[in-house]
């Protein structure tokens, strides 16, 4: 029998197969229901709510300072910045705007922020592709971030360092933690470089990255893509410059774009942007305000400071009547969306108020669940290998899945 024959005489079927949610490479529980031809994915079935929180039913529960506590837990690779999206939302709620120092200062933890965000991304998706070293380079980078993080919020991980109006401590950010966050990001840019040498020019890092999990700027659009995903297709869309807030219209940065919207590429415009946040963190270092980082207190939407609550009668009523008395504070009466560039994209708040001292309801939009929409079509025709790769091109982040 001719093998041409043989093969006429042998049936074959297609194959299903989960990939996760316990999987090491899902980086989350993340379950994909896959069907198989061989090793060529033909369907792929994304399924989440492995990790849900009910993130939105509590908000309506808790008070607008306390819900900064739990904004942590959904990206919480990178708490800090779910910590001001939510806050400046609040802060449209309420027509607050705090003092330009403050801005600045937050702009430096939210690209400190960024950066720790990226390391991880690059350096786990490098070592699914069995790049060990840049996975260590890249984690001791984070490492530092952490060690500024704790020093100046008392927290490794989860921030929790905003509040209404400013930040959860008054007059804490000194020269010496400037001096810490130059320390601490000194070698920065050596290591990118050194990670872009180990990959840059890597046949096997080549060969599972370029060309595999192409998104066109249309497909993009149309899924409604954001961050590096979307700036990896060409498409020019950053928020920090279309729509500034918190003062970075004051900052020189560039937005790196890339062309061929495959995995390599998204790599490439992930390190670029860890080089440009770190311009942006010297330049509000160094051009940082005088004066109060808080909101004026008077406005009752603040909370008084620490020493005012220890040692007068003043500071202690007012802390008494936020806290315990009205159980924080009440906004007016009205609905606001606002919107900040996160790691991985566009990450909003939708807060509506009906006066009381908690949201009447609030809504999300994670850039994960947003992004995590056009994996299935990503993954059809690739190879079962290539899933690895895709997934940890996207950063999909669970805690804002399933939020």
């Amino acid at each position: 029998m001719s093998i041409a024959e043989l093969g006429e005489t042998i049936k074959t079927e297609k194959m299903k197969m989960n990939f996760g949610p316990q999987h090491p490479a899902t980086h989350g529980t993340l379950r994909i229901e896959m069907e198989l031809d061989g090793e060529t994915v033909v369907s792929a079935n994304p399924e989440i709510g492995f990790l849900h929180c009910g993130f939105e039913k509590l908000c309506e529960h808790k008070s607008y300072n306390q819900i900064v506590n739990i904004t942590d837990r959904m990206n919480y690779l990178s708490p800090f910045c779910n910590n001001l999206a939510f806050i400046l939302a609040v802060e449209k709620l309420f027509d607050l705007k705090i003092p330009k120092r403050g801005q600045y200062i937050r702009v430096i933890l939210a690209e400190l922020s960024r950066i720790a965000d990226h390391c991880l991304c690059v350096g786990a998706q490098a070592l699914d592709l069995g790049a060990f070293t840049a996975f260590l380079y890249l984690f001791e980078e984070r490492e530092n971030i952490y060690d500024i993080m704790e020093m100046i919020s008392g927290n490794r991980l989860m921030t929790t360092y905003t509040r209404v109006g400013g930040f959860a401590r008054d007059r804490e950010f000194t020269d010496y933690h400037i001096k810490e966050i130059r320390r601490a990001t000194s070698g920065l840019y050596k290591t990118i470089d050194e990670v872009e040498k180990l990959l840059n020019q890597n046949k096997i890092f080549h060969g599972r990255t370029i060309g595999i999990g192409v998104v066109s700027g249309k497909d993009a659009i149309n899924y409604g893509l954001t961050g590096p995903i979307l700036r990896a297709t060409g498409i020019d869309w950053d928020i920090r410059v279309s729509h500034p807030y918190t003062s970075y219209e004051d900052f020189d940065f560039d937005v790196p774009i890339g062309e061929n919207g495959d995995i390599f590429d998204r790599y490439l415009v992930r390190m670029e942007e860890m080089r440009q946040s770190l311009r942006i963190v010297e330049q509000a270092m160094q051009n940082l305000p005088d004066g109060p980082e808080n909101a004026e207190e008077e406005d009752k939407y603040v909370l008084p400071p620490k020493d005012e609550v220890y040692t007068t009668i003043e500071g202690l009523i007012h802390q008494f009547e936020i806290i315990m008395e009205n159980r924080g504070f009440k906004p007016p009466i009205g609905e606001v969306y606002f919107r900040t560039e996160s790691p991985n994209g566009e990450l909003g708040y939708m807060i509506s108020s009906n006066g009381g001292n908690s949201p009447y309801r609030c809504r999300v939009r994670p850039p994960s669940l947003v992004n995590y929409q056009i994996l299935e079509p990503m993954l059809t025709g690739q190879m079962l290998s290539d899933t690895v790769a895709i997934l940890g091109s996207l950063n999909v982040i669970a805690g804002e899945l399933d939020r």
